[in-house]
């Protein structure tokens, strides 16, 4: 294990910072503050348009929209406060459709997008975004929220059951917002949301116990819009939510996953025109070996809770 700590540290600064803090436990401001200047951070910065927008849009084409490239920056950590992510924050604002309190990019939709207004609202709650908006933003996620417990961005085409897409992206909104706005309470939701992936065993049926989309065992090193079981993961780590044994397929099946030189692999990435590819798909990856340490890190820490 040693040997493969020593190799994430060797990566890029985005793998560093949490390696240090998730996996050791020590300082990591200045490998964080290194994701604006070094690496992949650094070279996604370096493409935004002189107007704020990343590939002169907001959401089309993915994934090298503003909305995505500012989405792959959360995910690498870039700091709260950074001034580029915040114009490009502004920009998803101001050049929005506003609908029932929430964003929309596209004309024909009647009805904001839970999906797109939870990654929004993650963005602009993780870079610091002072805008009295987020807090519509907030209250239109949890109008949409499902009695099955999680959340559906087709409810208002008459979706009656959530999805695993929208669940994730509404867990992840939220849990920024409350950060944000910790005297705003999403804890009920967010307990509901996790609920939800519980009793689906995070990817399963709970009517026939039959898998149900076989992409959601995909790891794959950024997961877009898409729900995947490892993304699942995460979130629990990330909130320190109480472990419940209804996953422990899912963990076993990450961790079955380890390669004899005790690192991970990313899955085959999303179709599609991307800025730059990170990493390979099917040779070891610096990301997803920290993604998966963490989780387990997370998972074996405390007594399984009972269904």
């Amino acid at each position: 294990m040693d040997d493969v700590i020593e190799w994430l540290i060797e990566g890029d600064p985005a793998v560093r910072w949490r390696t240090r803090r998730d996996l050791l436990g020590l300082d990591h401001e200045a490998e964080r503050n290194s994701v604006a200047t070094e690496g992949w951070g650094a070279d996604l910065l370096s493409r935004q348009d002189p107007d704020g927008l990343w590939d002169g849009a907001l959401y089309s084409p993915k994934w090298t929209s503003t909305t995505y490239t500012l989405l792959m920056l959360r995910r690498l950590g870039l700091p709260p406060g950074n001034a580029q992510a915040l114009a490009g924050c502004r920009r998803l604002f101001d050049d929005a459709r506003w609908v029932r309190g929430g964003v929309s990019y596209w004309k024909t939709h009647r009805e904001p997008e839970t999906c797109v207004n939870s990654m929004v609202l993650s963005l602009v709650s993780w870079f610091g975004l002072d805008d009295d908006r987020a807090h519509g933003l907030a209250e239109c996620v949890l109008a949409d929220h499902m009695p099955d417990g999680g959340w559906n961005c087709e409810m208002w085409q008459g979706a009656s059951h959530s999805s695993f897409h929208t669940t994730i992206s509404a867990l992840e909104g939220l849990t920024e917002y409350g950060r944000r706005y910790p005297d705003r309470d999403v804890d009920e939701a967010l307990t509901a949301g996790r609920e939800f992936l519980n009793v689906h065993g995070m990817y399963r049926s709970h009517r026939t116990g039959e898998v149900i989309n076989p992409a959601f065992g995909r790891t794959p090193l950024f997961p877009r819009w898409h729900f995947d079981i490892l993304r699942g993961l995460e979130h629990y780590a990330d909130v320190g939510a109480p472990r419940d044994e209804r996953l422990a397929e899912v963990v076993g099946m990450i961790e079955d996953r380890r390669r004899p030189d005790g690192t991970w692999v990313a899955n085959q990435r999303f179709s599609g025109k991307v800025w730059f590819s990170p990493e390979r798909a099917g040779v070891p990856s610096r990301w997803n070996t920290m993604r998966v340490l963490r989780v387990l890190r997370w998972w074996f820490a405390e007594p399984v809770a009972p269904a």
